[in-house]
């Protein structure tokens, strides 16, 4: 591989953005995971024309660090606020969600040296 192309695959990607929605649920129960993996898939199913990448997802039951039960996922864009959108049209009517929550942090490289190791 020549140093140019070594150098790209290394340069931060634009998903340097990590976005995480939290739906705060009323109740826990196996329905309420198969909810939450059905409306997820509506989200990648309407995500056309922004740029994401599915970074991971799961449940906190209450007692892990809180009380409450959240429901997470969380996604590396480089548009967040088509994402934020996107992901509440299609849990705003979502009836154990009591509220929805959102992180978002942009990671920026400070410095980066290329160097060559002899091997």
């Amino acid at each position: 591989m020549e140093n140019n192309e070594f150098k790209e695959k290394l340069t931060q990607s634009e998903f340097n953005t990590n976005v995480a929605f939290y739906v705060h649920l009323k109740q826990w129960n196996d329905k309420a995971r198969s909810e939450l993996k059905n409306r997820i898939k509506e989200v990648f199913f309407f995500s056309k024309g922004i740029h994401w990448k599915f970074d991971s997802y799961g449940i906190e039951k209450a007692g892990t660090r809180k009380d409450e039960i959240l429901g997470y996922f969380i996604f590396r864009t480089a548009d967040a606020e088509k994402l934020k959108k996107l992901f509440i049209d299609e849990f705003k009517d979502y009836d154990n969600a009591y509220k929805i929550s959102c992180s978002i942090a942009k990671y920026e490289k400070k410095e980066e040296n290329f160097f060559e190791l002899d091997v």
